[in-house]
C-alpha cells in the first residue's frame, strides 16, 4: 500500500499552483461560452428554396439576408404564426405566434439565379447584404499560424517532458516506484520458505539496515547491490518484499520496463528521481525487478544499430547512481532476474551489485516447508501426508506449489468436501503436470486403441529403464491442449545429475509409444510427435553438450543460451560440414538404437503388452496395485544393459 510522507506538517499552498488553478479555470469557462454553448443553442430552421420562393411570392417573407451561399429570413408576423386547430385555446395561439415572429429561416440559393434581387423588390420583400466581419483577417491569419504554432508547441512540450527536468509539473520524468512504508510490505521470512541459504545471505542485509553501527565501526561496507537470480516462480519478489518487512525500512518496487519510453532520456530521469527519493528516505530498499529488461548489455557503439538509444542511456544512467562520484549512503538494490546472463558486465561487478544471490527451485525438504505455508490457509484432511506431495513434485517452484494448493482447495469445495483430502490434492498434481481433463472430447474406438497401446507401451518400458521416475498411473481420458491420453511417472526423490544410460532409458522410454504402435498395429500414427521431438532434442544434446559421443569426445558444441528459463535453444559454434555430418549420424545412431530396444522390451513382454492394453480400454486408468502388478511382471530382454552402458546392440535385438 502506498505510504505518506514521514513528515506529516499541513503544507501550505503553493501561490504558483493556485495561480495556475485560477488560469485553467478561466480557460475553461472561455472555451464553455464559445464553444459549447453555442453548439446547445438552436439553429435557424432549413428549408426548400423552393418553398422560399413561394413564401417571398405569397407575400409572407418579411426581411431577407442574402449571403454568398445561405439566405437568411423571417416571415411576417401574421403568417408566421400557424392557424390554431378547434382544440387549441386562443391564447395558446397567441403565445405561438409570438414565439413565431423571431423565428429565422434558412435556405440555399440556386446558382445562377440572377434575378433574385429583382424578384424580391417586386414582392416587397426588405433585403441586405451581411455587413463586413471586422475581424476576418484574424481568422485568416490564425488559420494559417495557428495550426503550425500548435505543433510546434507540442513538440517543445513533449520534448521538455521528456527531458525530466526540476519542475514538478512535468511528470513523465517522475519514478512510478511504488512506495511502501516502514516494515509495511506485509511480508515477513516467516511468509518465505524453501530457500533457507537465499535468507542467510539477506540476513547480513537486515543486521545492516538494523545496525549499521556494528558493521561501520570496524570499516565494513556492505553490499551496495544485491542480485536475485533464479528461474521464474520461486519467489525472488517475495524475498525482496520480506528483507523489507524484517528490516523495517522504506521499500521502494519499480519493474525494470518501467524506466524504458519511446523518448530518450525519459528512463534516465526517471533513474535519478527514484535515487533522489531514495536518499531522503535513507535508510530503504529500492527494489528493481525483472532487470534484465533495462540492464542487457550494451551493443557496440560501431554496429549498424547504434548504441545511444533509450535503454543505454537509462542503463549508464543506473550504473553512474550505484557507483557514482556521490555514494550512496544507506541506499540497498535488490534487484531480481532469471536471465542473468544477458546483464551488462558493468552492472555485475563489485561496487555495484557486490552479492548474487541465486533462489533456486526447492528440494524435497524446501517444497515441504512452501507446502506448510500455504496449507496453513486451508483446512486439511487427516490423509493428508505433506511429505509425500513434497516427494511426488520435483521441480515445482513455489508458485508451482501454490497453485497446487489452491487447484486442491478449489476441486474439494467443487465436490462440496468441508476439507482437503490426500486425493484432491493427487488430482491436483494430475492437473499441473498434465492439464484439466476433456470427457468432452470422445475418441472413436480405433483412436482408443491406439492410445491406449500407446500409453501402456511408455508404462512397460520405462519401468525397467535405470533411474526412471516411477509409473504411478496410465489413462486414456484426454488432458490438457494435445494429450489424448497420459502416462504419470513421477520421482521417488531429487535428481540432479543424469548417467549416460538413464539419458539412454529415457529415449526408450519416449519411443515406447510409437514401438508399440508399430508392433501391434504395423503402422504409426502422429500422436507420437511430441514425443520424437523431446528424443531428438535429448539425442542432439547428448552428442554436442554433454560430450556423450565417442567419436567426437568431450568436445561442447553447443552454447548454454539461458540458465534459469525452460527450453533448450540451438545455439551451435561454427563447425565444419564434416563435423556436422558426424553430429547427425551420431544423434541418429542414438535414437535408432533405443528405437531397437524399444521394440525388442515389447516383443518380449508382447502378451503383458495386450492384457494391459485390454484392462485400459475396460477401465479408461489404470493405477494403484492392480498397476503395480502388472509392471511387476515385465521381463527385461538380453543384452539389454550392454546397451545401456555402451550404446552396443546385441544380435538379438539387432
Amino acid at each position: 500500500m502506498p505510504v505518506e510522507t514521514r513528515d506529516r506538517t499541513p503544507q501550505q499552498p503553493d501561490p504558483k499552483q493556485v495561480g495556475r488553478g485560477f488560469l485553467y479555470l478561466l480557460l475553461y469557462l472561455l472555451l464553455f461560452n464559445w464553444i459549447v454553448l453555442p453548439l446547445l443553442r438552436p439553429g435557424p430552421k432549413e428549408t426548400a428554396y423552393s418553398q422560399f420562393l413561394a413564401q417571398v411570392e405569397a407575400g409572407e417573407v418579411e426581411r431577407a439576408q442574402i449571403q454568398a451561399d445561405k439566405i437568411r429570413y423571417s416571415l411576417k408576423p401574421d403568417e408566421a404564426a400557424a392557424e390554431p386547430s378547434d382544440a387549441t385555446s386562443d391564447a395558446a395561439s397567441d403565445a405561438d405566434a409570438e414565439a413565431a415572429e423571431d423565428e429565422i429561416y434558412t435556405t440555399t440559393p440556386v446558382p445562377g439565379n440572377f434575378d433574385l434581387v429583382e424578384f424580391l423588390v417586386d414582392n416587397g420583400v426588405a433585403f441586405e447584404a451581411p455587413p463586413p466581419d471586422r475581424f476576418g483577417w484574424l481568422g485568416t491569419l490564425l488559420s494559417w499560424v495557428a495550426p503550425p504554432l500548435i505543433f510546434v508547441g507540442l513538440w517543445v512540450w513533449l520534448l521538455g517532458r521528456a527531458q525530466g527536468g526540476a519542475s514538478a509539473a512535468l511528470t513523465v520524468g517522475k519514478s512510478k516506484a511504488r512506495i511502501y512504508a516502514e516494515g509495511d510490505t506485509g511480508v515477513t521470512f516467516d511468509d518465505v520458505a524453501g530457500v533457507d541459504e537465499a535468507k542467510t545471505e539477506l540476513q547480513e542485509i537486515i543486521e545492516f539496515l538494523k545496525h549499521p553501527d556494528k558493521y561501520t565501526r570496524i570499516g565494513a561496507v556492505i553490499p551496495k547491490g544485491v542480485l536475485l537470480i533464479g528461474p521464474p516462480g520461486t519467489g525472488k519478489t517475495l524475498m525482496a518484499r520480506a528483507v523489507a518487512g524484517e528490516a523495517g525500512v522504506p521499500f521502494f518496487s519499480i519493474s525494470g520496463a518501467e524506466f524504458i519510453e519511446l523518448f530518450v532520456g525519459v528512463g534516465a530521469a526517471r533513474v535519478r528521481d527514484l535515487f533522489r527519493q531514495a536518499k531522503q528516505q535513507a535508510p530503504c530498499i529500492v527494489f528493481i525487478d525483472e532487470l534484465d529488461a533495462l540492464g542487457k548489455a550494451r551493443r557496440n557503439a560501431g554496429s549498424l544499430a547504434g548504441g545511444n538509444d533509450e535503454q543505454e542511456q537509462t542503463l549508464n544512467q543506473l550504473l553512474t547512481e550505484m557507483d557514482g562520484f556521490e555514494p550512496n549512503a544507506g541506499v540497498i538494490i535488490v534487484a531480481a532476474t532469471n536471465r542473468p546472463e544477458v546483464l551488462d558486465p558493468a552492472l555485475r561487478r563489485p561496487g555495484r551489485f557486490d552479492r548474487q544471490v541465486v533462489v533456486d527451485r526447492p528440494d524435497k525438504l524446501g517444497r515441504k516447508s512452501i507446502l506448510q505455508v500455504h496449507a496453513s490457509k486451508i483446512q486439511l484432511a487427516e490423509d493428508v501426508d505433506l511429505d509425500k506431495i513434497a516427494a511426488r513434485t520435483p521441480g515445482f517452484a513455489g508458485a508451482d506449489l501454490a497453485n497446487l494448493i489452491n487447484e486442491a482447495a478449489l476441486l474439494a469445495a467443487r465436490q462440496d468436501h468441508d476439507r482437503v483430502h490426500m486425493a484432491d490434492l493427487s488430482e491436483a498434481i494430475e492437473r499441473v503436470v498434465a492439464g484439466l481433463e476433456r470427457k468432452s472430447r470422445v475418441l472413436n474406438p480405433e483412436e482408443k486403441r491406439v492410445v491406449a497401446y500407446h500409453e501402456v507401451g511408455h508404462a512397460i518400458i520405462g519401468s525397467i529403464m535405470p533411474g526412471a521416475n516411477k509409473v504411478e498411473k496410465i489413462s486414456i481420458v484426454p488432458r490438457g491442449v494435445g494429450a489424448l491420453g497420459y502416462t504419470l511417472q513421477l520421482p521417488e526423490e531429487d535428481r540432479f545429475l543424469m548417467a549416460e544410460d538413464e539419458l539412454r532409458g529415457r529415449i526408450a522410454t519416449l519411443l515406447g509409444g510409437r514401438s508399440a504402435e508399430e508392433t501391434v498395429f504395423q503402422k504409426v500414427s502422429t500422436g507420437a510427435s511430441d514425443d520424437i521431438q523431446k528424443v531428438t532434442d535429448l539425442a542432439e544434446r547428448m552428442v554436442t553438450l554433454y560430450g556423450m559421443e565417442t567419436k567426437l569426445g568431450p568436445v561442447a558444441f553447443e552454447r548454454v543460451q539461458q540458465q534459469f528459463l525452460e527450453g533448450w535453444q540451438n545455439a551451435r559454434r561454427p563447425i565444419s560440414p564434416e563435423v556436422s555430418a558426424v553430429i547427425d549420424q551420431a544423434v541418429q545412431t542414438i535414437v535408432e538404437g533405443a528405437h531397437t530396444v524399444a521394440l525388442s522390451i515389447l516383443a518380449e513382454n508382447r502378451a503383458l503388452l495386450e492384457e494391459m492394453a485390454q484392462h485400459l480400454l475396460e477401465q479408461e486408468v489404470l493405477e494403484g496395485e492392480p498397476l503395480r502388478a502388472f509392471l511387476g511382471r515385465v521381463a527385461a530382454p538380453s543384452g539389454l544393459q550392454s546397451w545401456l552402458t555402451e550404446g552396443k546392440l546385441t544380435d538379438q535385438m539387432a
